[in-house]
Formats: C-alpha cells, sequence, structure tokens
C-alpha cells in the first residue's frame, strides 16, 4: 500500500476526485493510515465507492455539499459536515481556504504521447483545488480515459504517485420505467433546436436524451453529463459537450477517450455566472425531491435524511431564466408534487419554471400564486 506519511501531515485538508473521478486506491490508503495522519479535514463529493464509512470519522473530520451515494449513510451517523452552498461557490471557497485543499488526491489516465496525464472523468472542483494545494498525489488508472481537461499534468507535477487498473467507482443504475419515460417524453417537447443543454444529475434528466431523436444543433454545457449523451453526439444530433465531470458506464468512458467533442472545464466555467449569461436557448434539465403547490423545489432531504446537495440547479436555473430563448424544466413525478414540502427550500418560487411530471407539463412563469397551484394540481397525483 502507497505510504502517504511523507506527503500528508496530520490536520491537513485533503479534497479528491469525486463520483466515477475518485481514486480509490489512494482514498483506501488514507483510511489504512488515518490513524498516523490524525485530524485531517476531508472534503467529500458524491461518494459512490463507499470507501469512507462512518467509522473512519474516529481520525479523520468529514465535510461535503451534498449527501448524494454512501455520503447518506456519514450524515445519517452525524459524521458528516453538510455545506449548503451553490456549486458555483466552491471553487471560490477553496481559493480562500474556508475549504481546506492543502492536499489533493486525482485519479488520472495514464500519458499521451506528449507526456502528458488527464483528469479523465472530472475537472469540476479539482481545477481551483489544484490551483492552491501544496501537493499532488496521483493515482494513474489504466482504465480511465485520456480525454480533452482544462488541467493536463506532468510526471514532475505529482509529489506521489501510484499506478493502478480498476474499474472507476459508478452508480447504480436502472433502466427508466413507465413513470420516467412518460416525464423525458414531456420534457422533451421543451427543447428547440440549437438549444444549449445543462442535465442534472439522476435518471431523470439523463431520460430526457432518448427522446430528442430529430433535434439539430443541440450543444452540452452542464455540470455532469452521462452515458445518453453518446449518441446524440454520434448522430450529430448535438456537437460538442462542455462538463465539469463524466458520470456513467464504460459505454461514456470509451466514447470520450480522446474525443475532442467532449471537454472537461473546471467548475468555475461550468457554472460561472459570467459564461452562462452568453448562453441562447439555454435548457436546464433537473429533478427534485419534492414540488410544493407554489413552485418552491426541496432538493436536499428526503425522510428526514440528508440526500441531495443544494448543487448547481440554481446557478441554471436562474441562467436558463434569464436566457433568450431558454427555460428551466423540473422534472418530478406526480406523487411529488406536495402543499408543503418536507425539507429546505433549495429553490426558490421566484426562479420557477416549467413543472414536467408524468401527467403533463405546468408552465409557472409569469403565473400568480393561485394559478401556479391550479396548474401544478393538474398534473400531481392528486389532481
Amino acid at each position: 500500500m502507497v505510504d502517504l506519511s511523507g506527503v500528508i501531515r496530520p490536520g491537513d485538508g485533503i479534497v479528491w476526485g469525486q463520483a466515477c473521478a475518485e481514486p480509490q486506491t489512494l482514498v483506501e490508503a488514507l483510511i489504512a493510515q488515518r490513524r498516523e495522519l490524525s485530524g485531517c479535514e476531508v472534503f467529500l463529493g458524491i461518494n459512490y465507492s463507499g470507501t469512507v464509512n462512518p467509522e473512519n470519522a474516529d481520525h479523520l473530520r468529514l465535510s461535503a455539499y451534498c449527501g448524494i451515494g454512501h455520503n447518506r449513510a456519514l450524515a445519517g451517523a452525524g459524521v458528516l459536515e453538510l455545506l449548503p452552498v451553490p456549486y458555483s461557490q466552491l471553487g471560490a471557497l477553496m481559493r480562500a481556504g474556508r475549504i481546506r485543499a492543502d492536499v489533493v488526491f486525482v485519479q488520472v489516465s495514464r500519458p499521451n504521447v506528449r507526456g502528458e496525464y488527464s483528469l479523465g472523468l472530472a475537472a469540476d472542483y479539482l481545477v481551483p483545488a489544484l490551483e492552491v494545494c501544496r501537493a499532488v498525489v496521483a493515482e494513474v488508472n489504466e482504465q480511465v480515459p485520456w480525454t480533452y481537461c482544462d488541467k493536463v499534468f506532468h510526471k514532475r507535477d505529482f509529489s506521489l504517485m501510484v499506478e493502478t487498473s480498476r474499474s472507476p467507482a459508478t452508480p447504480s443504475s436502472r433502466a427508466p420505467g413507465a413513470v420516467e419515460t412518460a416525464i423525458a417524453r414531456h420534457a422533451a417537447s421543451f427543447v428547440p433546436d440549437g438549444a444549449v443543454l445543462e442535465f442534472g444529475i439522476g435518471a431523470l434528466p439523463e431520460a430526457v436524451c432518448s427522446f430528442l431523436e430529430g433535434h439539430k444543433n443541440l450543444s452540452i454545457h452542464s455540470g455532469t453529463v452521462g452515458d445518453g449523451i453518446v449518441e446524440l453526439l454520434q448522430k450529430g444530433i448535438a456537437t460538442r459537450a462542455d462538463a465539469a465531470m463524466l458520470i456513467g458506464t464504460r459505454k461514456l468512458f470509451d466514447f470520450a477517450r480522446e474525443n475532442e467533442a467532449i471537454r472537461l472545464r473546471s467548475s468555475e466555467y461550468t457554472h460561472g455566472p459570467r459564461q452562462l449569461a452568453r448562453l441562447e436557448r439555454f435548457v436546464a434539465i433537473n429533478s427534485a425531491l419534492e414540488v410544493d403547490l407554489s413552485g418552491q423545489v426541496n432538493g436536499e432531504v428526503a425522510g428526514g435524511s440528508y440526500v441531495g446537495a443544494v448543487g448547481g440547479a440554481p446557478d441554471f436555473i436562474r441562467a436558463a431564466n434569464q436566457s433568450p430563448g431558454g427555460v428551466s424544466l423540473m422534472l418530478v413525478p406526480s406523487a411529488r408534487i406536495v402543499e408543503r414540502l418536507s425539507g429546505p427550500v433549495a429553490t426558490s418560487r421566484s426562479d420557477a419554471g416549467v413543472v414536467v411530471t408524468e401527467r403533463g407539463a405546468a408552465d409557472l412563469r409569469g403565473c400568480s400564486l393561485r394559478e401556479r397551484e391550479r396548474r401544478l394540481r393538474a398534473i400531481s397525483e392528486n389532481s
């Protein structure tokens, strides 16, 4: 096992790649050596691997911006400090030292012919973290594709390096059911030709890709992209994708390998207000845990458990509302339109756009509270 003691000091702040970009071997090494490195502050993103467990908080201080994946168990055990901040602020918080990034763990591809290592599956907040860190520790995973990224490395950039070959951590998935399919079909009707698309995390936004056949000149500007974009790009329905990270399967990873149509960007680019303000016909496609009858959205808490995030949805929703020809789509099963939210408001009613369920769509733009309630009841389970 790789020895981290020469790079990490007790009490350091550590950041690593999230979701499919998690350097699992390095995280396992930190967990195994946590007693010797006691007091380190670990900032977690999406946690699909489950390597970090509640008992690991005995010597590590854990924080995260989300409860996605195995973070839910950490939050439920009371060992995870949750930061309810928009995704667009994470880079600034790292630069200011409010989220400490003394050491950054990265999972990278093998080098190309120029000796450049790629971040492979995620650039997002790693890019600002890498600009302020003291040391970079790399897991070179031969199963990670070389992708076009905002940041590339040379061997000299790494304070420590380990070579591995293991499948990236991926989310569990299932085929869309009848409800998800109906929601996606309704949502796709709001996408015009020439649109710039954003896809939130989860099966519902991803399912919309299947109903964009026949559309023309689409492009993608998103925090995440999944397997669904592969056919859009292969068939020429979409021309390019700028995203902060890839969350999918081998299908997506193989397609992204050395593919100039996909570029991984810093979250300060994908979620930045200046860049978003330039987009025309921007369509933000997100899902929710609940929507109330005024259009407020809960994207964080379900059944008393922290399972979501403030995330990037508020940034993209606001941009879509202001984009010429744009629209914000909030996808939710009809059973989740409720009288009152059971969790915090992640997206305010003033930012409400179009709510889509399997029963149809409710366009809330310019509507009074009374009219919003009427329209939402019409597409709810209790209509």
